[in-house]
Protein backbone atom coordinates (compact mmCIF):
# COMPACT_ATOMS: atom_id res chain seq x y z
CA UNK A 1 0.00 0.00 0.00
CA UNK A 2 1.23 3.46 -0.55
CA UNK A 3 1.84 6.16 2.23
CA UNK A 4 -0.63 7.93 3.56
CA UNK A 5 -0.31 11.51 3.85
CA UNK A 6 -2.58 13.97 6.27
CA UNK A 7 -3.43 16.94 5.05
CA UNK A 8 -4.04 20.04 7.61
CA UNK A 9 -5.62 23.51 6.80
CA UNK A 10 -7.89 25.62 7.66
CA UNK A 11 -8.33 26.91 4.23
CA UNK A 12 -10.54 24.07 2.08
CA UNK A 13 -8.97 25.58 -1.14
CA UNK A 14 -5.37 25.28 -0.26
CA UNK A 15 -6.91 21.87 1.03
CA UNK A 16 -8.01 20.84 -2.15
CA UNK A 17 -4.91 21.98 -3.87
CA UNK A 18 -2.58 20.08 -1.54
CA UNK A 19 -4.99 16.98 -1.78
CA UNK A 20 -5.07 17.26 -6.00
CA UNK A 21 -1.02 17.39 -5.71
CA UNK A 22 -0.53 14.72 -3.06
CA UNK A 23 -2.62 12.34 -4.97
CA UNK A 24 -0.80 12.95 -8.06
CA UNK A 25 2.36 11.69 -6.59
CA UNK A 26 0.97 8.82 -5.82
CA UNK A 27 0.07 9.12 -1.78
CA UNK A 28 -3.27 8.37 -0.36
CA UNK A 29 -4.68 11.43 1.60
CA UNK A 30 -6.43 12.77 4.67
CA UNK A 31 -7.59 15.78 5.35
CA UNK A 32 -8.38 17.81 8.36
CA UNK A 33 -9.63 21.39 8.80
CA UNK A 34 -7.93 22.20 11.93
CA UNK A 35 -5.58 21.02 15.07
CA UNK A 36 -8.26 19.14 17.20
CA UNK A 37 -9.30 16.86 14.32
CA UNK A 38 -5.90 16.05 12.97
CA UNK A 39 -4.78 14.73 15.98
CA UNK A 40 -8.09 12.65 16.32
CA UNK A 41 -6.98 11.37 12.93
CA UNK A 42 -3.47 10.43 13.85
CA UNK A 43 -4.42 8.73 16.88
CA UNK A 44 -6.66 6.33 14.70
CA UNK A 45 -4.93 2.88 15.05
CA UNK A 46 -7.25 1.76 11.81
CA UNK A 47 -6.20 4.44 9.39
CA UNK A 48 -2.34 4.73 9.81
CA UNK A 49 -0.91 8.30 8.86
CA UNK A 50 3.13 7.91 7.54
CA UNK A 51 3.57 11.80 6.97
CA UNK A 52 1.82 15.45 7.92
CA UNK A 53 1.27 18.59 5.83
CA UNK A 54 0.42 20.90 8.65
CA UNK A 55 -0.59 24.69 8.75
CA UNK A 56 0.88 27.11 11.05
CA UNK A 57 -1.75 29.53 11.47
CA UNK A 58 -5.19 28.46 12.21
CA UNK A 59 -7.72 29.33 14.62
CA UNK A 60 -8.30 27.40 17.79
CA UNK A 61 -5.30 24.73 17.60
CA UNK A 62 -2.64 26.23 15.89
CA UNK A 63 0.17 24.13 14.12
CA UNK A 64 2.49 24.23 16.67
CA UNK A 65 -0.02 23.20 19.41
CA UNK A 66 -0.43 20.67 16.99
CA UNK A 67 2.99 19.73 17.08
CA UNK A 68 3.49 20.06 21.10
CA UNK A 69 0.51 17.50 21.58
CA UNK A 70 2.08 15.00 18.93
CA UNK A 71 5.30 15.08 21.12
CA UNK A 72 3.41 14.69 24.37
CA UNK A 73 1.39 11.21 22.91
CA UNK A 74 4.87 10.00 21.50
CA UNK A 75 3.89 10.34 17.63
CA UNK A 76 6.81 9.49 15.76
CA UNK A 77 5.57 11.17 12.34
CA UNK A 78 7.16 13.19 10.41
CA UNK A 79 6.06 16.43 10.15
CA UNK A 80 6.16 19.02 7.21
CA UNK A 81 5.05 22.79 8.32
CA UNK A 82 3.96 25.22 5.91
CA UNK A 83 2.74 29.07 6.22
CA UNK A 84 2.19 32.48 4.05
CA UNK A 85 4.76 33.57 6.77
CA UNK A 86 8.67 32.65 5.56
CA UNK A 87 10.38 34.77 8.88
CA UNK A 88 12.94 32.83 10.52
CA UNK A 89 11.22 32.70 13.69
CA UNK A 90 8.63 30.41 12.37
CA UNK A 91 11.06 28.05 11.08
CA UNK A 92 13.16 27.96 14.21
CA UNK A 93 10.17 27.56 16.26
CA UNK A 94 8.47 24.71 13.84
CA UNK A 95 12.10 22.79 13.92
CA UNK A 96 11.68 22.98 17.55
CA UNK A 97 8.99 21.47 17.96
CA UNK A 98 9.53 18.57 16.03
CA UNK A 99 8.96 19.46 12.31
CA UNK A 100 11.37 17.50 9.96
CA UNK A 101 10.85 20.34 6.98
CA UNK A 102 9.48 23.78 6.05
CA UNK A 103 7.47 25.26 3.17
CA UNK A 104 6.29 28.69 2.22
CA UNK A 105 2.84 29.22 0.85
CA UNK A 106 2.19 28.96 -2.00
CA UNK A 107 4.52 25.85 -2.41
CA UNK A 108 5.69 23.74 -5.62
CA UNK A 109 4.66 20.46 -6.80
CA UNK A 110 8.39 19.77 -6.79
CA UNK A 111 9.48 21.31 -3.38
CA UNK A 112 6.68 19.29 -1.69
CA UNK A 113 7.07 16.33 -3.37
CA UNK A 114 10.73 16.51 -2.47
CA UNK A 115 10.43 17.08 0.97
CA UNK A 116 7.66 14.52 1.52
CA UNK A 117 10.00 11.89 0.05
CA UNK A 118 13.21 13.06 2.20
CA UNK A 119 10.77 12.86 5.18
CA UNK A 120 9.20 8.87 4.34
CA UNK A 121 12.52 7.61 3.73
CA UNK A 122 13.90 9.26 7.16
CA UNK A 123 11.03 7.68 8.86
CA UNK A 124 11.48 4.41 6.99
CA UNK A 125 15.00 4.64 7.70
CA UNK A 126 14.40 5.16 11.04
CA UNK A 127 11.90 2.23 11.56
CA UNK A 128 14.32 0.18 10.30
CA UNK A 129 17.31 0.80 12.86
CA UNK A 130 14.71 0.11 14.99
CA UNK A 131 13.61 -3.16 14.03
CA UNK A 132 17.12 -4.28 13.24
CA UNK A 133 17.82 -3.10 17.05
CA UNK A 134 14.86 -4.90 18.96
CA UNK A 135 15.72 -7.96 16.70
CA UNK A 136 19.47 -7.87 18.02
CA UNK A 137 17.95 -7.22 21.67
CA UNK A 138 15.29 -10.04 21.21
CA UNK A 139 12.84 -7.32 21.73
CA UNK A 140 11.05 -7.47 17.98
CA UNK A 141 7.29 -7.59 18.51
CA UNK A 142 4.68 -8.75 16.53
CA UNK A 143 4.14 -4.84 15.31
CA UNK A 144 7.11 -5.53 13.38
CA UNK A 145 5.76 -7.45 11.20
CA UNK A 146 4.75 -6.39 8.08
CA UNK A 147 1.81 -8.32 6.99
CA UNK A 148 -0.96 -6.22 5.75
CA UNK A 149 -3.15 -9.33 3.74
CA UNK A 150 -6.23 -10.93 5.05
CA UNK A 151 -4.46 -14.35 5.00
CA UNK A 152 -2.15 -12.90 7.62
CA UNK A 153 -4.76 -11.82 9.90
CA UNK A 154 -5.26 -15.09 11.93
CA UNK A 155 -1.73 -15.47 11.76
CA UNK A 156 -1.12 -12.79 13.61
CA UNK A 157 -4.10 -13.25 15.84
CA UNK A 158 -2.64 -16.66 17.17
CA UNK A 159 0.99 -15.84 17.58
CA UNK A 160 -0.51 -12.91 19.90
CA UNK A 161 -2.39 -15.56 21.44
CA UNK A 162 0.33 -17.73 21.89
CA UNK A 163 2.89 -15.31 23.21
CA UNK A 164 0.80 -14.65 26.57
CA UNK A 165 1.80 -18.12 27.16
CA UNK A 166 4.60 -20.55 28.23
CA UNK A 167 2.81 -23.23 25.42
CA UNK A 168 4.92 -25.26 22.48
CA UNK A 169 4.12 -24.00 19.57
CA UNK A 170 5.29 -25.37 15.94
CA UNK A 171 4.97 -22.88 13.26
CA UNK A 172 4.75 -24.61 9.53
CA UNK A 173 5.13 -22.98 6.54
CA UNK A 174 6.88 -23.37 3.35
CA UNK A 175 10.98 -22.50 3.38
CA UNK A 176 11.02 -18.53 3.10
CA UNK A 177 7.89 -17.39 4.36
CA UNK A 178 9.38 -15.72 8.22
CA UNK A 179 8.95 -18.47 10.42
CA UNK A 180 12.00 -17.42 11.89
CA UNK A 181 10.81 -13.23 12.28
CA UNK A 182 7.52 -14.91 13.74
CA UNK A 183 8.96 -17.27 16.64
CA UNK A 184 10.63 -13.85 17.33
CA UNK A 185 8.15 -11.96 17.84
CA UNK A 186 6.27 -13.96 19.98
CA UNK A 187 9.00 -14.08 22.24
CA UNK A 188 9.68 -10.01 22.02
CA UNK A 189 5.80 -9.99 22.95
CA UNK A 190 5.62 -12.71 25.99
CA UNK A 191 7.03 -12.61 29.45
CA UNK A 192 10.35 -13.76 28.87
CA UNK A 193 10.95 -11.25 26.28
CA UNK A 194 13.62 -9.99 28.84
CA UNK A 195 15.88 -13.72 28.66
CA UNK A 196 17.35 -15.20 25.67
CA UNK A 197 16.31 -15.91 22.33
CA UNK A 198 18.12 -18.75 21.08
CA UNK A 199 17.58 -20.03 17.40
CA UNK A 200 18.91 -24.11 16.45
CA UNK A 201 18.63 -24.92 12.69
CA UNK A 202 18.62 -28.96 13.42
CA UNK A 203 18.93 -29.06 9.80
CA UNK A 204 22.56 -27.90 9.84
CA UNK A 205 23.87 -29.66 13.15
CA UNK A 206 26.41 -32.44 12.66
CA UNK A 207 24.82 -35.81 13.60
CA UNK A 208 27.50 -37.13 15.95
CA UNK A 209 27.70 -33.54 17.71
CA UNK A 210 23.70 -33.15 18.08
CA UNK A 211 23.65 -33.88 21.79
CA UNK A 212 26.42 -31.71 22.68
CA UNK A 213 25.34 -28.92 20.79
CA UNK A 214 21.68 -28.74 22.04
CA UNK A 215 22.25 -30.28 25.84
CA UNK A 216 26.24 -29.70 26.26
CA UNK A 217 29.49 -31.38 27.52
CA UNK A 218 31.82 -31.70 30.57
CA UNK A 219 35.79 -30.83 29.45
CA UNK A 220 37.19 -34.53 28.69
CA UNK A 221 33.92 -35.79 27.84
CA UNK A 222 35.19 -37.23 24.28
CA UNK A 223 38.17 -36.86 21.95
CA UNK A 224 38.35 -32.61 21.68
CA UNK A 225 36.25 -31.43 24.27
CA UNK A 226 38.89 -29.41 25.66
CA UNK A 227 36.15 -27.18 27.56
CA UNK A 228 32.95 -27.18 29.42
CA UNK A 229 30.05 -26.20 26.77
CA UNK A 230 26.43 -25.50 28.56
CA UNK A 231 24.27 -26.27 25.24
CA UNK A 232 22.18 -24.83 23.52
CA UNK A 233 18.98 -25.56 26.23
CA UNK A 234 20.87 -24.44 29.44
CA UNK A 235 21.65 -21.23 27.26
CA UNK A 236 18.27 -20.27 26.82
CA UNK A 237 16.92 -21.01 30.43
CA UNK A 238 14.18 -18.79 31.46
CA UNK A 239 13.75 -17.58 27.47
CA UNK A 240 12.82 -19.54 24.29
CA UNK A 241 14.49 -21.84 21.94
CA UNK A 242 13.42 -21.98 18.73
CA UNK A 243 14.19 -25.51 16.94
CA UNK A 244 14.35 -24.88 13.22
CA UNK A 245 13.76 -27.42 10.80
CA UNK A 246 13.04 -30.27 13.29
CA UNK A 247 11.45 -32.68 11.34
CA UNK A 248 15.70 -33.01 9.86
CA UNK A 249 16.65 -34.12 13.43
CA UNK A 250 17.52 -37.82 13.19
CA UNK A 251 16.02 -40.42 15.44
CA UNK A 252 18.31 -40.71 17.94
CA UNK A 253 18.26 -37.03 18.78
CA UNK A 254 14.68 -37.36 18.82
CA UNK A 255 14.77 -39.49 21.68
CA UNK A 256 16.95 -37.37 23.32
CA UNK A 257 14.83 -34.40 22.89
CA UNK A 258 11.68 -36.29 24.17
CA UNK A 259 13.04 -36.70 27.37
CA UNK A 260 14.24 -33.39 28.00
CA UNK A 261 11.22 -31.78 27.42
CA UNK A 262 9.14 -34.29 29.32
CA UNK A 263 11.29 -33.99 32.36
CA UNK A 264 12.33 -30.09 31.75
CA UNK A 265 16.13 -31.20 32.54
CA UNK A 266 19.21 -32.08 30.37
CA UNK A 267 21.94 -34.18 30.81
CA UNK A 268 24.90 -32.99 29.43
CA UNK A 269 27.87 -35.33 27.22
CA UNK A 270 29.95 -36.57 30.17
CA UNK A 271 28.21 -34.87 33.52
CA UNK A 272 27.68 -37.15 36.54
CA UNK A 273 24.40 -35.34 36.81
CA UNK A 274 21.39 -33.30 34.96
CA UNK A 275 20.38 -29.85 35.12
CA UNK A 276 17.00 -28.49 35.78
CA UNK A 277 15.99 -26.26 32.23
CA UNK A 278 12.68 -24.04 32.61
CA UNK A 279 12.93 -23.32 28.79
CA UNK A 280 9.64 -22.02 26.29
CA UNK A 281 9.93 -24.12 22.95
CA UNK A 282 8.74 -22.92 19.16
CA UNK A 283 9.81 -25.20 16.84
CA UNK A 284 9.35 -24.50 13.04
CA UNK A 285 9.53 -27.09 10.17
CA UNK A 286 8.56 -27.09 5.89
CA UNK A 287 7.57 -30.65 6.20
CA UNK A 288 4.45 -32.60 6.65
CA UNK A 289 5.21 -34.23 10.13
CA UNK A 290 2.03 -35.77 10.01
CA UNK A 291 3.68 -37.70 7.10
CA UNK A 292 6.38 -38.19 8.38
CA UNK A 293 5.21 -39.85 11.60
CA UNK A 294 3.27 -42.10 9.69
CA UNK A 295 6.00 -43.01 7.76
CA UNK A 296 8.27 -43.18 10.85
CA UNK A 297 10.20 -40.90 10.24
CA UNK A 298 9.40 -38.49 13.22
CA UNK A 299 8.39 -40.19 16.69
CA UNK A 300 4.79 -39.38 17.05
CA UNK A 301 4.72 -39.23 20.96
CA UNK A 302 7.36 -36.06 20.08
CA UNK A 303 5.34 -34.74 17.81
CA UNK A 304 2.40 -34.40 20.05
CA UNK A 305 4.94 -32.62 22.83
CA UNK A 306 5.34 -30.26 20.02
CA UNK A 307 2.14 -29.70 18.01
CA UNK A 308 0.48 -28.49 20.88
CA UNK A 309 -0.43 -24.64 19.05
CA UNK A 310 0.21 -25.05 15.66
CA UNK A 311 0.59 -21.63 13.39
CA UNK A 312 0.70 -22.36 9.15
CA UNK A 313 2.55 -19.14 7.87
CA UNK A 314 0.82 -18.95 4.15
CA UNK A 315 3.00 -18.57 1.49
CA UNK A 316 3.78 -15.00 -0.49
CA UNK A 317 1.91 -16.12 -3.65
CA UNK A 318 -1.09 -16.20 -1.09
CA UNK A 319 -0.72 -12.63 0.18
CA UNK A 320 0.18 -10.94 -2.62
CA UNK A 321 -1.28 -7.44 -0.96
CA UNK A 322 2.14 -7.67 1.12
CA UNK A 323 4.62 -7.50 -1.72
CA UNK A 324 4.65 -3.97 -2.21
CA UNK A 325 4.78 -3.12 1.65
CA UNK A 326 7.77 -5.44 2.29
CA UNK A 327 9.88 -4.21 -1.29
CA UNK A 328 9.66 -1.02 0.11
CA UNK A 329 11.10 -2.39 3.62
CA UNK A 330 14.07 -4.22 1.76
CA UNK A 331 14.86 -1.25 -0.37
CA UNK A 332 15.08 1.31 2.59
CA UNK A 333 16.96 -1.08 4.77
CA UNK A 334 19.26 -2.52 1.92
CA UNK A 335 19.98 0.33 0.43
CA UNK A 336 21.21 1.99 3.82
CA UNK A 337 23.72 -0.91 4.68
CA UNK A 338 24.71 -0.67 0.65
CA UNK A 339 25.33 3.29 0.83
CA UNK A 340 22.84 3.55 -1.64
CA UNK A 341 20.87 6.97 -2.14
CA UNK A 342 17.55 4.98 -3.02
CA UNK A 343 14.00 6.88 -2.56
CA UNK A 344 11.49 4.73 -3.90
CA UNK A 345 10.56 2.14 -6.29
CA UNK A 346 8.17 2.77 -9.12
CA UNK A 347 4.28 1.58 -9.86
CA UNK A 348 5.60 -0.25 -12.52
CA UNK A 349 8.18 -2.31 -10.50
CA UNK A 350 5.46 -2.63 -7.78
CA UNK A 351 3.13 -4.28 -10.28
CA UNK A 352 5.88 -6.54 -11.90
CA UNK A 353 7.02 -8.07 -8.36
CA UNK A 354 2.99 -8.44 -7.31
CA UNK A 355 2.49 -10.68 -10.42
CA UNK A 356 5.17 -13.17 -9.96
CA UNK A 357 4.06 -16.16 -7.81
CA UNK A 358 7.42 -16.30 -5.58
CA UNK A 359 8.59 -19.45 -5.30
CA UNK A 360 11.07 -18.60 -2.61
CA UNK A 361 8.68 -16.37 -0.62
CA UNK A 362 9.77 -13.53 1.55
CA UNK A 363 13.57 -14.78 0.93
CA UNK A 364 13.65 -14.44 -2.62
CA UNK A 365 12.01 -11.35 -2.59
CA UNK A 366 14.77 -9.78 -0.28
CA UNK A 367 17.39 -11.09 -2.37
CA UNK A 368 15.50 -10.04 -5.83
CA UNK A 369 15.34 -6.27 -3.61
CA UNK A 370 19.09 -6.63 -2.71
CA UNK A 371 20.10 -7.30 -6.59
CA UNK A 372 17.58 -4.36 -8.07
CA UNK A 373 19.53 -1.87 -5.22
CA UNK A 374 22.84 -3.07 -6.20
CA UNK A 375 22.05 -2.23 -10.51
CA UNK A 376 19.67 0.88 -10.01
CA UNK A 377 21.64 4.00 -11.41
CA UNK A 378 19.28 6.32 -10.70
CA UNK A 379 17.03 7.21 -7.40
CA UNK A 380 14.32 4.99 -8.39
CA UNK A 381 13.75 1.24 -8.60
CA UNK A 382 12.52 0.25 -11.77
CA UNK A 383 10.88 -2.85 -13.97
CA UNK A 384 14.56 -2.96 -15.49
CA UNK A 385 16.47 -3.82 -12.10
CA UNK A 386 14.51 -6.86 -12.30
CA UNK A 387 15.24 -8.64 -15.81
CA UNK A 388 14.63 -12.31 -14.26
CA UNK A 389 11.48 -11.56 -12.46
CA UNK A 390 10.01 -10.07 -16.04
CA UNK A 391 11.25 -12.81 -18.21
CA UNK A 392 9.87 -15.54 -15.72
CA UNK A 393 6.33 -13.51 -15.97
CA UNK A 394 6.61 -13.32 -19.61
CA UNK A 395 7.50 -16.89 -20.49
CA UNK A 396 4.52 -18.11 -17.87
CA UNK A 397 2.19 -15.55 -19.72
CA UNK A 398 2.35 -15.84 -23.09
CA UNK A 399 1.87 -19.69 -24.76
CA UNK A 400 3.87 -20.94 -27.75
CA UNK A 401 1.87 -23.92 -28.36
CA UNK A 402 0.70 -24.69 -31.93
CA UNK A 403 -3.09 -25.24 -32.12
CA UNK A 404 -4.55 -28.75 -32.01
CA UNK A 405 -7.84 -30.03 -33.05
CA UNK A 406 -10.64 -30.16 -30.54
CA UNK A 407 -10.95 -32.94 -28.53
CA UNK A 408 -13.67 -34.46 -26.06
CA UNK A 409 -13.71 -31.80 -23.17
CA UNK A 410 -11.54 -33.63 -20.35
CA UNK A 411 -13.05 -35.32 -16.97
CA UNK A 412 -12.76 -32.74 -14.13
CA UNK A 413 -9.87 -34.78 -12.62
CA UNK A 414 -8.04 -34.30 -16.07
CA UNK A 415 -8.62 -30.28 -16.71
CA UNK A 416 -4.82 -28.94 -16.73
CA UNK A 417 -5.31 -24.98 -16.73
CA UNK A 418 -2.69 -23.17 -19.37
CA UNK A 419 -1.33 -20.40 -17.44
CA UNK A 420 -2.26 -17.86 -19.77
CA UNK A 421 -5.83 -18.96 -19.35
CA UNK A 422 -8.76 -17.81 -16.63
CA UNK A 423 -10.43 -20.52 -14.35
CA UNK A 424 -14.10 -19.80 -14.09
CA UNK A 425 -14.33 -23.32 -11.77
CA UNK A 426 -12.67 -23.46 -8.69
CA UNK A 427 -11.52 -27.14 -7.53
CA UNK A 428 -15.25 -28.13 -5.70
CA UNK A 429 -16.50 -27.93 -9.09
CA UNK A 430 -18.67 -24.19 -8.51
CA UNK A 431 -18.21 -20.58 -10.52
CA UNK A 432 -15.31 -18.59 -9.17
CA UNK A 433 -16.86 -15.07 -7.62
CA UNK A 434 -16.73 -12.80 -9.90
CA UNK A 435 -14.45 -10.30 -7.85
CA UNK A 436 -11.80 -12.63 -7.95
CA UNK A 437 -12.15 -13.38 -11.52
CA UNK A 438 -11.51 -10.12 -12.23
CA UNK A 439 -8.20 -9.53 -9.48
CA UNK A 440 -6.71 -12.21 -11.58
CA UNK A 441 -7.51 -10.68 -14.76
CA UNK A 442 -6.00 -7.44 -13.87
CA UNK A 443 -2.82 -9.39 -12.57
CA UNK A 444 -2.25 -11.08 -15.82
CA UNK A 445 -2.52 -7.70 -17.42
CA UNK A 446 -0.14 -6.23 -15.05
CA UNK A 447 2.66 -8.70 -15.92
CA UNK A 448 1.99 -9.05 -19.33
CA UNK A 449 2.36 -5.86 -20.02
CA UNK A 450 4.72 -5.10 -17.76
CA UNK A 451 3.21 -2.52 -15.48
CA UNK A 452 2.73 -0.01 -18.36
CA UNK A 453 -0.60 1.29 -17.09
CA UNK A 454 -1.40 3.47 -19.82
CA UNK A 455 -1.77 0.07 -22.34
CA UNK A 456 -3.18 -1.98 -19.72
CA UNK A 457 -5.96 0.37 -19.43
CA UNK A 458 -6.72 0.55 -22.87
CA UNK A 459 -6.67 -2.87 -23.53
CA UNK A 460 -8.95 -3.64 -20.82
CA UNK A 461 -11.36 -0.93 -22.33
CA UNK A 462 -11.36 0.75 -19.06
CA UNK A 463 -10.08 4.50 -18.10
CA UNK A 464 -7.24 4.88 -15.94
CA UNK A 465 -8.74 5.93 -13.09
CA UNK A 466 -11.26 3.00 -13.19
CA UNK A 467 -7.97 0.89 -13.18
CA UNK A 468 -6.46 2.97 -10.56
CA UNK A 469 -9.46 2.06 -8.61
CA UNK A 470 -8.97 -1.13 -8.83
CA UNK A 471 -5.52 -1.38 -8.50
CA UNK A 472 -6.16 0.38 -5.09
CA UNK A 473 -8.30 -2.87 -4.10
CA UNK A 474 -5.58 -4.83 -4.72
CA UNK A 475 -3.14 -3.37 -2.53
CA UNK A 476 -1.40 -1.24 -6.04
CA UNK A 477 -1.86 2.24 -4.94
CA UNK A 478 1.20 2.99 -5.60
CA UNK A 479 0.28 2.92 -9.37
CA UNK A 480 -1.50 6.08 -9.11
CA UNK A 481 1.93 7.66 -9.23
CA UNK A 482 2.70 7.02 -12.77
CA UNK A 483 1.09 10.14 -14.05
CA UNK A 484 -2.07 12.40 -13.53
CA UNK A 485 -5.28 9.91 -13.42
CA UNK A 486 -7.18 10.91 -16.63
CA UNK A 487 -11.35 11.00 -16.62
CA UNK A 488 -13.05 8.10 -15.87
CA UNK A 489 -14.28 6.40 -19.63
CA UNK A 490 -15.66 3.41 -18.45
Amino acid sequence: MSATVLIVDDDPVQRRLLEAMIARFGYRTLTAQGGDEALRLLGDAEEPVHAVVLDLVMPDLDGLGVLARMHESALDIPVIVQTAHGGIDNVVSAMRAGAVDFVVKPVSPERLQVSLRNALAARALAGEVQRLRRKHDGTLTLADIIARSAAMRPVLKAAEKASGSAIPVLIEGETGVGKELIARAIHGSGARRAKAFVAVNCGALPENLIESILFGHERGAFTGATDRHIGKFVEADGGTLFLDEIGELPPTAQVKLLRALQESEVEPVGARKTVKIDVRIISATNRDLIADVKAGRFREDLFYRLHVFPIFVPPLRQRAEDIPELARHFCTRIAAEEGRHLRSISAEALALLTAHRWPGNVRQLENAIFRAVVLAEGEEIGVDEFPQIAAQIEAHSVSSAPLQPLAPWPRREEQVQPAHMLRLIDGRGDMRPLEEIESEAIRFAIAHYRGQMSEIARRLKIGRSTLYRKLEALGLEGARGEENASVDEA
